[in-house]
């Protein structure tokens, strides 16, 4: 997968996974190994999470 170019405020994909269905994510901080935010959508809407690079599908939206 090529390397990401994240900010904050970037909305991302987050991908499905056995434990929370794919939904979207706004980046708040950008970290070496993965990202914090919160859950737009879906059942995590609200939450708080870091995830790692690799469960991200694809920006969304660039905050740029």
């Amino acid at each position: 997968m090529a390397e990401l170019s994240l900010q904050p405020d970037d909305i991302v994909v987050i991908r499905e996974a056995e434990d929370w269905p794919e939904h979207l994510f706004r980046v708040d901080f950008v970290f070496e190994d993965c990202v914090g935010g919160y859950s737009l959508t879906g059942p995590l809407a609200g939450e708080y999470g870091e995830p790692d690079y690799g469960l991200i599908l694809r920006v969304e939206r660039s905050a740029d």
